[in-house]
């Protein structure tokens, strides 16, 4: 059984402006898929649909056989149960949204610790709970190598750790899949490698993820499949060096024509 399965998915926003076309796909445990593809083309708004920060038109969502959307059954898309539902996938933005005032550690601990209070057990066990949450923050922290910065705040690291604080926060609720959104293109050259280097080491140990990326190279090295998107629907999918060194839809070969050119 596949963990991820889209069913369908359509998007339009101010009643004419179509984003995802009837987008279909799967994800099997321990799989990470590339999407490529030019700005505009809906790759954004699809990784925003999968983690209900935006709802989309049409379509189903199941993960593990479990129909999170439907378009067709309001049940499906209750406000309540919202939360629940985006705890099967964790986000890494493109601009790390850090919260300032707290520290990396306290950054990747919160939601755990918001989570800890709505246990029924929270108030006798909450010295235990908040130091598991802060064992396990630690962990990551060290696990994305940031360990002698876990007590610095965000103004105090580069990009790169930010973002390397960010994948930790977002490991943190032991997601069932870790989305990036362009997750180097806030970046300068000299810092994308670090970042590369922590999710080819999620890759390596079977993590399962979509990365919405730019960079070519790295998903044709780090991702088992590629998804090419183009005008909001699919025109090309198959294994990362297959899609990306010998691709059979013309529109794939445009883009990746232009993507050599620059």
């Amino acid at each position: 059984m596949a963990v991820l399965d889209v069913k369908g998915i359509c998007k339009t926003f101010d009643k004419n402006t179509v984003v995802l076309r009837g987008i279909d796909f799967s994800l099997e445990k321990g799989e990470s898929v590339a999407i490529i593809g030019s700005s505009g083309s809906g790759k954004t708004t699809l990784l925003r649909c999968l983690n209900f920060l935006t709802t989309p038109d049409e379509g189903k969502i199941l993960v593990n056989g479990e129909t999170l959307f439907d378009a067709d059954d309001p049940a499906t898309q209750k406000e309540s149960e919202i939360r629940r539902k985006r705890l099967h996938f964790g986000l890494v933005f493109q601009n790390f949204n850090l919260f300032p005032q707290y520290t990396a550690l306290q950054n990747v601990m919160l939601a755990s610790e918001l989570l800890a209070k709505e246990q029924p057990d929270y108030h006798t066990r909450k010295k235990e709970l908040h130091e598991e949450i802060r064992q396990n923050a630690e962990k990551l922290l060290k696990d994305v190598g940031l360990g002698e910065k876990m007590n610095l705040y965000p103004h105090q690291l580069s990009g790169g750790q930010q973002q390397r604080v960010a994948i930790a926060r977002a490991l943190a609720l032991k997601p069932d899949i870790l989305c990036f959104d362009e997750p180097t293109s806030a970046l300068d050259p000299e810092l994308t490698g670090e970042v590369l280097r922590v999710i080819r080491s999620l890759a390596e140990q079977k993590m399962t993820m979509i990365i919405v990326t730019h960079e070519m190279a790295f998903a044709r090295d780090v991702a088992d499949r590629v998804i090419f998107m183009d005008g909001g629907v699919i025109v090309e999918q198959g294994a990362s060096h297959q899609v990306i060194e010998h691709p059979t839809q013309e529109r794939t070969r445009q883009f990746l024509s232009r993507y050599a050119e620059n």
